[in-house]
């Protein structure tokens, strides 16, 4: 069973429909956003942005093939209109593609839909959510999972109120489970994802100061987070960490059964004996109740000791032996945000410029320190971090202590890491090798002067810093690249 347009207007409009009149139409093909990846049987969601509005595109999305376009008002051209905006709309045998179809607010309808398909599925959602390594833990998780079950999940970042029902709309009847990542912004956003996903298993992964600037306090982005666990039903799991108080006091305020993860006996899963062994992954020993298994993963980072502890603590709730577990926590391809590159000059790049908090670059700066450097140095280049609101110069600060401690040379970009830089040097770094400057192109020019064969660079910082112009301007020539994934 896939999606049909019929399927969209009985959602939309609580009408009904023959079994007769439903297998006439064919299934869709894809439902998106974008006119310019619209194709033939798919429907397209005209949705008002903040620079462009997707009704500006409708022709084009029909130029391309699509069947039906959602819209919420009147669009130029000769498409008959089908108005689904008052309820009990008879849909009409036979639904003839291409046409329009009114709503009162095209994001509302898309999300609208997407809850009515998934209410058609007896499928077990996971939901996952947190401040830090949400899609690594989804990306890991969904490889567990995939050990036994047809697991879909949402692709790249698409957790929010558009991607997350997008990726819902996919579900079919060969899958068996969904892995859902959640983000958020403000109060009430994850609350409104699950009520269309119906999680029966939430895992909260931390709390930290990333969205600070929105919400104000910890402890209400601790709230927003904790809508998961409350959504869950009280025949779900809440898969929380015991490590952070903010989300261990969460076992309280759902319905649903707790299992803890973290790295003390007390939990129900815990890990010790961790190794890091740089870009070969880390060793480390699980233990549950009388089970000790120990696992060699191709993961990045001590801190990915977490990250493993949760997708085995899913698979765990889901039945999965260890067999399957491990199995499922070695697949390379599941590690997505840091990527190694071949540099100039002969170094290597850790290109972790997707986004930071403090948490995510103490993380990558571990990682660092677990390289192995025969021959070069260990060079930090640390951009600016957003959005941390009260906490935005002692997270700063905090990062510039862990450098200190890990960088053989430390590059600061933009005015928010020199407190970064100052800490560093506080902390006992040498003034001369720690080098702060306002913008990637100094970064660039200061690098391409100083590094040589086998240093090992990490380049991280928000998107806002432009860290990605640093890793393009210092990777070698596209011939001289072996570049991979990890």
């Amino acid at each position: 069973m896939k999606l049909r347009l019929s399927d969209v207007v009985i959602a939309l409009s609580g009408a009904s429909s023959s079994a007769d009149a439903a297998a006439s139409v064919p299934s869709l093909t894809a439902v998106g956003i974008d006119s310019r990846k619209a194709q033939p049987g798919s429907l397209f969601v005209a949705l008002p942005g903040e620079h462009t509005d997707g009704h500006s595109f409708v022709n084009h999305a029909f130029s391309r093939g699509a069947a039906a376009a959602l819209v919420d008002r009147p669009v130029d051209g000769p498409w008959p209109v089908l108005d689904l905006r008052q309820p009990g709309v008879q849909v009409p045998v036979p639904l003839n593609p291409p046409l329009c179809l009114l709503v009162d607010n095209t994001l509302n309808a898309l999300q609208q839909v997407a809850a009515w398909w998934r209410s058609q599925f007896n499928i077990q959602v996971v939901g996952i959510t947190g401040s830090v390594g949400k899609t690594t833990t989804k990306e890991i998780t969904t490889a567990v999972l995939r050990q036994r079950f047809v697991t879909l999940k949402n692709e790249g970042n698409l957790n929010n109120e558009i991607g997350l029902p997008l990726t819902l709309l996919q579900l079919d009847d060969t899958h068996q489970r969904a892995v859902l990542e959640m983000g958020m912004y403000v109060l009430g956003e994850i609350a409104a994802l699950c009520r269309i996903a119906q999680p029966a298993i939430g895992v909260i992964t931390n709390v930290g100061p990333v969205h600070l600037e929105r919400l104000g306090t910890m402890e209400r982005i601790a709230e927003a987070k904790a809508e998961l666990v409350q959504a869950l039903p009280a025949g779900g799991v809440a898969i929380l960490n015991a490590d952070e108080p903010l989300v261990a006091a969460m076992r309280d305020m759902t319905q649903a059964r707790v299992f803890t993860y973290g790295l003390t006996r007390d939990c129900d899963l815990w890990a010790d004996e961790i190794v890091g062994e740089g870009m070969d992954g880390i060793r480390f020993r699980f233990h549950h109740r009388r089970e000790v298994v120990h696992v060699k993963a191709p993961l990045l980072g001590r801190h990915s000791v977490h990250t493993a502890l949760r997708a085995a603590a899913v698979g765990l709730v889901e039945g999965l032996n260890w067999e399957e577990i491990v199995s499922g926590l070695q697949d390379v391809g599941a590690q997505l945000r840091l990527v190694v590159v071949r540099g100039i000059n002969g170094a290597t790049l850790l290109d972790d410029t997707y986004n930071a908090s403090p948490a995510s670059m103490l993380a990558a700066l571990n990682l660092l320190e677990d390289m192995t450097v025969d021959d070069g140095r260990r060079i930090a280049v640390l951009g600016d971090m957003m959005e941390l609101g009260s906490e935005e110069e002692a997270g700063h600060r905090l990062v510039g202590v862990r450098a200190a401690d890990v960088a053989d040379f430390l590059v600061t970009v933009g005015p928010r890491s020199r407190w970064t830089a100052y800490e560093a040097r506080a902390a006992g770094q040498p003034a001369a090798s720690v080098r702060p400057v306002e913008t990637a192109a100094d970064a660039i020019a200061l690098l391409r002067s100083i590094i040589g064969p086998g240093d090992v660079v990490l380049v991280k910082g928000s998107r806002a810093a432009h860290m990605d112009d640093v890793v393009a301007a210092l990777a070698a020539p596209p011939r001289d690249q072996g570049a991979q994934e990890g």
